[in-house]
């Protein structure tokens, strides 16, 4: 099973709660080791993002962070879990579980209904 796994900034957290936060670079290599995490990568801050709607054949495209959210996306993975169990193990790993949010999401491949 392939998850999305939304990695989030919480912009009310508060620096401390952290203590023993493991490092981005160790849990990449151990899930990348694993064969779990098949990509992932930071994404630029949200003021760089663009939002594109269309509403009534007209295309609407806005600079920055517009899309109602509490959390900010700071980057993303695809793992490949043999259930949501491993994929919330695999998440609590994270070291933004710790200062900020993790969000799952399994894939729904088009055919798949």
């Amino acid at each position: 099973m392939k998850y999305l796994m939304l990695v989030c900034v919480d912009p009310d957290f508060t620096p401390g709660q952290d203590d023993g936060k493991p490092e981005v670079d160790d849990w990449a290599g151990e899930m990348d080791g694993k064969g779990i995490r098949l990509i992932g990568d930071r994404t630029r801050p949200a003021s760089a993002a663009t939002t594109v709607r269309v509403r009534n054949r007209e295309v609407l495209v806005t600079d920055g962070p517009f899309i109602e959210t509490k959390d900010v996306i700071a980057g993303f993975d695809v793992l490949e879990c043999d259930d949501l169990d491993q994929a919330i193990e695999v998440a609590t790993k994270h070291p933004m579980a710790w200062t900020g949010a993790i969000e799952l999401r399994p894939v729904w491949p088009w055919g798949d209904e």
